[in-house]
C-alpha cells in the first residue's frame, strides 16, 4: 500500500500517519517528492486491511499495490529515480557508458583498457576480478589482486569502477575497491547475496537472469531495496531462447516495460545480449533509441588474446566508433524531442 499525502502536508501530519502504520504492526517508508510526500506501507496484507488512514489530516488517498514488488514499483515512486555516483548521474536523461574487458587479466591489460575506455568517453570501467564460468577449467579471475588493479586504474584515470561480486563472503572485500557492485545473471536469484548487497552503501548493478521474467527481475531488485539500498541500476543483458545464432536474445522491449513498471534506471548490455562484436553497434543504437539510460559493453585491447569472451569484445577502434555514434544519436534524440525517457 502507498499513502499519498496532500500537497503541502506538514511534518506533524506525516508523523501521525507513520504512527498509525507502526501501531498496526506495519513499517513505513517515506519518499519525498517535489510536490507531494508518499508513504509506503510494508508488511502483512491482512494487517493493512485494518489500516484506516484516509481520515487522518493531510492524507489525500491510500492506494493498494497489487504487484509482489512494492518499493521498486512506479506506484510507490512515480518519478524516475536518478542515481548519483561521484557526480555521474544515471537516469536523468543523459546517456552513460560502462566499458572494459570481461576479466582483469593483468595490470598491464587493465591499465591499457582503462586508457582506451577513458579516451572513448565512457564514465565507468568494468572488469571481472571474480569470474563465475560455465566450465571449471576456464579462467576464473585474479580475485583480490584484480580488484587492486581495477582500483588503481580508476584512481589514475578518474573512471568509476564496476565489478561483479559472486559470493556473500566477498561482498565487503569487493565493496572496498569498487564504486558499483555488480550482480551477474547467474546470481540474480541468489537471495542471500541480494540481501547482503542491499545492506551495503554502494550502488548495485543488477543484471537480468538468463531465463528470468521481468517480474522475477524486479522482485530481485525488491530484495535489495527491502534491505535499505535504494541505488539500484537494472541491466538487460539478453535472455535464453530457441535462437542459436546469437549467444542470447536481447530483449529491448524490457527497456520500455521497466520504464513503465518501475522508477529504477535501466541500461543495456549488447555484448552479452548478442555474443557477437559485429552486432554490438546496431543493438547499442537500438537501445539508445528505446530509451535506455546507458550501455555496458565489453572492450579488450586485443580481443584475439582475451582469456574470456573474446568473440563479443570490441577492439579499441570499434569501441571508439560506437561511442561516437551513440553520443551523436543521443544528442539528436534530445534536441529533436524524440528521446524516450519516461514511460510511466
Amino acid at each position: 500500500m502507498v499513502i499519498i499525502m496532500r500537497a503541502g502536508a506538514d511534518e506533524s501530519s506525516i508523523q501521525e500517519v507513520i504512527r498509525a502504520i507502526e501501531y498496526n504492526g506495519l513499517s513505513a517508508k517515506v519518499m519525498e517528492g517535489e510536490f507531494q510526500t508518499i508513504i509506503g506501507v510494508i508488511g502483512d496484507r491482512e494487517k493493512m486491511c485494518c489500516l484506516n488512514v484516509e481520515s487522518l489530516e493531510g492524507v489525500e488517498k491510500a492506494v493498494s499495490i497489487s504487484k509482489s514488488y512494492k518499493l521498486v514499483s512506479r506506484e510507490y515512486h512515480p518519478q524516475p529515480t536518478v542515481i548519483d555516483i561521484g557526480g555521474i548521474r544515471i537516469g536523468d536523461g543523459n546517456l552513460v557508458a560502462i566499458a572494459g574487458p570481461c576479466a582483469v587479466e593483468s595490470k598491464e591489460q587493465i591499465m591499457q583498457a582503462a586508457d582506451i575506455v577513458k579516451s572513448g568517453g565512457a564514465q565507468f570501467l568494468r572488469g571481472g576480478a571474480y569470474k563465475p564460468r560455465t566450465s571449471p577449467y576456464s579462467f576464473q579471475g585474479l580475485e583480490e589482486l584484480g580488484l587492486k588493479y581495477l582500483a588503481e586504474a580508476g584512481e589514475r584515470t578518474g573512471l568509476k569502477i564496476v565489478s561483479e561480486v559472486t559470493e556473500v563472503e566477498n561482498v565487503d572485500k569487493v565493496a572496498e575497491y569498487v564504486d558499483v557492485l555488480q550482480i551477474g545473471a547467474r546470481n540474480m536469484q541468489n537471495f542471500r547475496l541480494l540481501k547482503e548487497v542491499g545492506r551495503q552503501n554502494k550502488p548495485v548493478l543488477l543484471k537480468r537472469g538468463i531465463s528470468a521474467t521481468i517480474d522475477e527481475w524486479l522482485n530481485a531488485a525488491e530484495y535489495i531495496m527491502s534491505e535499505g539500498n535504494e541505488r539500484i541500476i537494472l541491466c538487460e543483458r539478453g535472455i535464453r531462447s530457441y535462437e542459436e545464432y546469437t549467444r542470447n536474445t536481447l530483449d529491448l522491449s524490457a527497456v520500455a516495460a521497466v520504464k513503465h513498471l518501475s522508477h529504477l534506471p535501466i541500461i543495456v548490455d549488447p555484448s552479452h545480449g548478442t555474443g557477437k562484436w559485429r552486432m554490438v553497434k546496431p543493438m547499442a543504437f537500438a537501445a539508445v533509441a528505446a530509451g535506455a539510460d546507458g550501455l555496458m559493453m565489453e572492450m579488450h585491447p586485443d580481443p584475439a588474446k582475451a582469456l574470456s569472451d573474446g568473440p563479443q569484445s570490441l577492439t579499441p577502434e570499434h569501441y571508439r566508433d560506437i561511442m561516437d555514434g551513440v553520443s551523436r544519436l543521443a544528442a539528436f534524440l534530445q534536441e529533436s524531442g524524440l528521446a524516450i525517457r519516461d514511460i510511466g
